[in-house]
């Protein structure tokens, strides 16, 4: 197979970085790609949000399959051109990528799906953002209705700065999804579809905010480990049945929500991110997205034994079947985002990075890219999060030791990076415990 990977970042690296390790796969191509994924493969120049630019390529190069990795380029519709084109693709339609376009259209399918999620109200005026804080109280939850790259969502004790984010978005001219806040820890599950067939990957954890300790603003994701032992003990019984987490997360969130799209005549084929939050009440969804998630996804894929290509072409040309199932390496794999100066805000750019052979040079050590650019014979930060050092290991506290081991071996002016990856995975401080049998269920 020849594959283009569509995207300039962190995780279209970590898919490029698999697809080479395929066998069935030949050639690797992405477009526009970063320095990094150009010192893998060959990369394409192309704007990835215009649709007939990206078809073109696709049929210029004689693609067999395409793999679409941001979100942007799915809500624009390069999705549905490329396949146009007669070109499998591996990422939802423009109508299907509304589920992580739109927040209150992604509502409305669990709503009509029966999944369990918190409640919500979708606003438009600063008045109804006011009355929406008033009824679901502290922590307040306000989410930019649109894409936002992972840091439109703000969850706050601070009543005047959730209404402030409230008016930012709709003064910015989006509308509002202001929700109740869902308590207990949040989990990371990704979900590879067909339009009618599914199969999941495994569960991972990430850290939104930027610092320690989860303070500071939201970002698009500073690390994340993967598998979650703590996670081995959850279940739920329904019916008399007991069910595990992914089980639990298939049977009552992927499947009603892909059943759905495709009752509505808008199949979902690629992958549906499920951001969940295991709750006193049980397993409820925090947010869906149409595309792999990062950082995790660099930390899942590290992983993943089964072959990615084949496994991806045979999603976008409906072959996955029924009870397919993925293997895994045995051990742990945790990654570390090393993010430029004043990330989230204004990042800084374009200075030199030094070190990451000497990280790649560590035994299970990786080194992902994400914001880098070509400079001076160099390597020199051009984003917000510009490096995911992965590590593996047997123990999950290997893993993150090798990443950080990996961290502490690249420089540049600014550099910064949480240093609490995973950590209370490690001291045992997760404990999410099952609910009641026979629960509420939503």
């Amino acid at each position: 197979m020849k594959i283009l990977v569509l995207g300039p970042g962190g995780r279209e690296h970590a898919i490029v970085r698999a697809l080479l390790r395929d066998p069935a796969v030949e050639t690797v191509e992405a477009a526009p790609g970063n320095a990094g994924i150009a010192r893998d493969v060959t990369c394409r120049p192309v704007d990835a949000t215009d649709p007939e630019s990206v078809a073109a390529l696709a049929a210029a190069g004689a693609y067999d399959l395409v793999v679409i990795g941001p979100e942007a380029p799915l809500a624009a519709g390069v999705a549905d051109a490329v396949r146009a084109a007669g070109i499998p693709v591996f990422g939802p339609s423009q109508d299907a990528a509304q589920l992580e376009a739109s927040k209150a259209f992604a509502k409305e399918i669990m709503a009509a799906a029966a999944v369990p999620t918190a409640e919500a109200i979708h606003i438009t005026t600063a008045a109804e953002a006011a009355d929406a804080l008033n009824r679901f109280g502290p922590p307040y939850v306000v989410k930019d209705d649109g894409l936002a790259a992972g840091k439109g969502v703000v969850v706050t004790e601070n009543r005047d700065e959730a209404q402030t984010h409230a008016e930012a978005c709709l003064t910015g001219g989006s509308t509002v999804v202001i929700e109740e806040f869902l308590d207990g820890p949040e989990v990371s599950l990704f979900v590879i579809c067909d339009g009618q067939n599914l199969v999941p990957m495994s569960p991972a954890q990430d850290f939104k905010r930027i610092y320690d300790d989860d303070a500071g603003p939201n970002t698009g994701g500073m690390g994340a480990y993967t598998p979650l032992d703590w996670l081995e003990g959850y279940t739920e019984t329904h019916g008399g049945v007991p069910r595990n987490f992914t089980e639990i997360v298939v049977d009552r969130v992927a499947r009603p929500t892909v059943e759905e799209m495709a009752r509505r005549g808008t199949p979902f084929v690629g992958v549906l991110y499920c951001g969940l939050a295991i709750t006193s009440r049980g397993v409820r969804v925090v947010e869906f997205n149409a595309r792999f998630g990062d950082p995790e996804i660099q930390a899942v894929l590290e992983r993943l034994a089964t072959p990615l290509g084949a496994l991806l072409f045979d999603a976008a040309t409906g072959q996955l079947g029924t009870g397919r199932h993925l293997r895994w390496s045995d051990g742990y794999a945790a990654d570390v985002v090393m993010a430029a100066e004043n990330y989230p805000e204004a990042p800084r750019k374009g200075d030199a990075i030094t070190g990451i052979a000497d990280a790649e040079a560590l035994d299970g050590v990786a080194v992902l890219h994400a914001g880098t650019a070509e400079k001076d014979e160099g390597l020199a930060t051009a984003g917000g999060r510009v490096l995911a050092v992965v590590g593996t290991g047997g123990t999950l506290r290997e893993a993150v030791d090798r990443a950080y081991a990996g961290v502490d071996r690249i420089e540049w002016s600014g550099a910064q990076h949480r240093t609490d990856i995973a950590a209370k995975a490690l001291a045992g401080q997760i404990n999410p415990g099952s609910p009641a049998p026979e629960g509420p269920q939503q």
